[in-house]
């Protein structure tokens, strides 16, 4: 019934640091993991900020306005990281919208799955932190090019079902309930999962690579990319195998 977005995050990747290594000054500054981290948390407010309104006072147009605005602000960060103070603040106020609609829409059918969905990508989060800062697994360039093309074959798979939806047809494995589509979907939610180990690695090559630290805010905007659509995938998951009860 929802449609969460997916796709490889391009916020994070090495052309980004190749195209903003030369641009740190004296004066600028450079980015650092514990800036980006803070960034992080103060993007976190803000999104839950605007998760809660939404939440309390759900709208289907809050959805749309945070669909369409988190998009908008995504696609210009990307190609403009120097705007990123500006537009990862907007990112989170804009997507705490759609998630907070989002979520009260599974609420209404589905008790309970909104802290569900929400303990279990804090889990995910930890677990993936933990593996990487380990090194149980290494972010090695093989690593990064399975998971960003797994990552690009799910994002045309779900433009594929969007183009189907506008002549009423839906993908089975998709928006169905059965095993295949609960397997797609558990496949789905690891891969955004693993996709965490990319946003670890881009904090700390960002500052190894002294990026300016405008790109602080980028990194920390890549990574709510990603745990946004991680948590939307679990509902989507815990949704289904909810509804085979």
């Amino acid at each position: 019934m929802f449609q969460s977005r997916s796709g490889s995050n391009p916020m994070l990747s090495q052309s980004v640091l190749d195209q903003n290594r030369s641009q740190a000054t004296g004066a600028m500054g450079t980015m650092s993991v514990s800036g980006a981290i803070n960034k992080s948390l103060f993007l976190g407010l803000l999104l839950l900020g605007t998760t809660a309104f939404s939440y309390l006072m759900p709208n289907q147009i809050f959805m749309w306005v945070g669909m369409i605005g988190g998009l908008i602000c995504a696609i210009a960060c990307a190609f403009r990281p120097h705007w990123s103070p500006y537009l990862a603040p907007a990112y989170a106020l804009l997507e705490g919208l759609l998630v907070g609609t989002v979520s009260y829409l599974y609420a209404s059918m589905f008790q309970g799955i909104v802290f569900q969905a929400a303990s279990l990508t804090l889990a995910l989060f930890f677990l993936m932190l933990f593996l990487y800062k380990s090194g149980i697994i290494k972010v090695t360039n093989t690593f990064r090019s399975i998971l960003i093309g797994a990552t690009a074959a799910i994002a045309l798979v779900y433009l594929v079902s969007l183009v189907l939806s506008f002549f009423s047809i839906q993908v089975p494995f998709i928006h169905g309930n059965g095993l295949f589509s609960i397997g797609f979907s558990v496949l789905v939610v690891g891969i955004a999962a693993f996709n965490l180990m990319l946003d670890f690695d881009f904090f700390e090559k960002g500052e190894r690579a002294g990026l300016p630290s405008y790109m602080e805010w980028y990194a920390a905007m890549g990574l709510w990319v990603t745990l946004i659509w991680l948590y939307l995938e679990l509902l989507r998951l815990i949704s289904k195998i909810s509804s085979r009860d």
